[in-house]
């Protein structure tokens, strides 16, 4: 039987890793190295989270199992081109045939470039999505890698991305691909409690839009199809699989970032929150984002006279989960009208009880939700707030549009002016 020939995407394309969740799951590293063969193994992870002890313990941990076994913590916080090519010299000639990254996205996004910059050398650029870079596909599986986050935010241990600033052009772009996708998550929520509040409330509003930018992402069937399989993006589009895990992680973010943010000892919220992370990126991994992360990424590129409360860098920085979030009440306030079913449902999910409204004026209500958590969480208030002025907009919608793997996530048609008009309203939100 011949198949027809359809102009759009008919197939939901799904993958996603293996994970453990829950209390503990970081002991079991050893036992998942030996069963993937490992005689020599390479722990990427950065020196703050190194002075906290954890590294050495799963060190001594898969020691146990008669492996070899290095560290590496020269690990930049929000990675760059120059900082993922300092970490593959300074690695290039080793012997490792298996990676374990501990730590947030930073490092586990270096562990995935490194692995690939190692196993197929060329320069980075190579690799980097269009229009930034060629966009090369990785020419085949890397390394196995283990992944063990100790943030609750990234989502990097379940997405096939890595994601740098490119600092000559001061924007942020990413390599996307499928073999980039970890070998396996061991998601234990005890490696957290460490992290101070700032970090916390950053990370977590990553989670919300990632699940928030999935759900509500172009659908996979109003996007064109392949020439051939092979062509297919990493990000299909939103779909009725990747909806389920966005749901819930939404879910879990209203109920319990206020706490986790609150209280670091919170074992319950933590424990959710590590759940709701890797849902989102199980979600975004497979369904993509759109105009809040495409925005972050000059937002994050332009950074200058900003250092943030909570974390400990020596540098200006505007962590990723900021960055993506500070555009994103005027970003949904966008998207709401023309997909307002998904929108009203969301902000059903962060606590809003609707009433009497209308599903529009519901939908509308998103932004406003998204606004009072930030509140709650003692958020950066816009742009403003993280350096930025009016005369910054022009170049931070350049670099935006740069960024096409993304906006063709949008629902609704975006482009120069509509992406002035939502970097202006960003500027102050209360």
């Amino acid at each position: 039987m011949q198949i027809p020939a359809y102009p759009t995407e008919t197939i939901i394309a799904y993958t996603t890793v293996p994970l453990k969740l829950g209390f503990g799951a970081a002991d079991e590293v050893g036992y998942e190295a030996k069963r993937l063969g490992a005689k020599k193994v390479l722990i990427f992870t950065d020196k703050n989270l190194r002075a906290t002890g954890h590294p050495g313990r799963l060190k001594k941990i898969i020691e146990k199992e008669g492996i070899g076994i290095d560290i590496y913590d020269d690990i930049h916080v929000e990675p760059t081109d120059k900082s993922f090519d300092k970490a593959a010299n300074d690695l290039r000639g080793n012997e490792f045939d298996l990676y374990v990254a501990i730590g947030g996205g930073s490092t586990i996004d270096t562990t995935k470039a490194v692995n690939l910059l190692i196993t197929y050398p060329a320069p980075i650029l190579e690799y980097v999505n269009k229009p930034i870079g060629n966009a090369r596909p990785v020419p085949g599986p890397l390394k196995p890698t283990l992944v063990l986050p100790t943030t609750s935010g990234s989502g990097s241990e379940a997405t096939p991305a890595s994601v740098l600033d490119i600092l000559d052009l001061k924007v942020k772009t990413g390599i996307s691909h499928p073999h980039l996708r970890p070998t396996m998550a061991l998601i234990d929520p005890l490696l957290t409690v460490s992290t101070s509040p700032e970090i916390t409330a950053s990370t977590g509003m990553d989670v919300l839009t990632h699940a928030l930018e999935s759900y509500t992402s172009m659908p996979y069937d109003k996007r064109k199809r392949p020439d051939h399989p092979s062509q297919r993006a990493a990000y299909i589009g939103s779909n009725i699989i990747s909806d389920i895990f966005c749901i819930k992680a939404i879910e879990i973010v209203g109920k319990y970032l206020r706490r986790a943010v609150a209280d670091p000892y919170d074992l319950e919220a933590r424990w959710h929150m590590m759940l709701g992370s890797t849902l989102a990126g199980i979600g975004f991994g497979n369904s993509g984002v759109h105009i809040p992360h495409s925005m972050a990424y000059p937002i994050g590129g332009m950074v200058r006279d900003y250092r943030p409360a909570g974390y400990n860098v020596e540098e200006d920085m505007v962590p990723h989960g900021q960055a993506v979030t500070i555009t994103a009440p005027a970003a949904f306030k966008f998207t709401a009208p023309v997909w307002p079913e998904k929108h009203a449902h969301a902000a059903e999910l962060l606590g809003l009880n609707p009433g009497g409204m209308s599903v529009t004026e519901a939908a509308m209500a998103l932004s406003d939700e998204i606004i009072q958590l930030m509140k709650d969480i003692e958020f950066p208030n816009g742009l403003s707030e993280l350096g930025s002025t009016e005369a910054d907009i022009p170049q931070i919608v350049d670099g935006t549009l740069k960024q096409q793997r993304l906006l063709v996530g949008c629902p609704r048609r975006v482009g120069e002016k509509e992406l002035t008009q939502i970097a202006k309203e960003s500027m102050k939100y209360w």
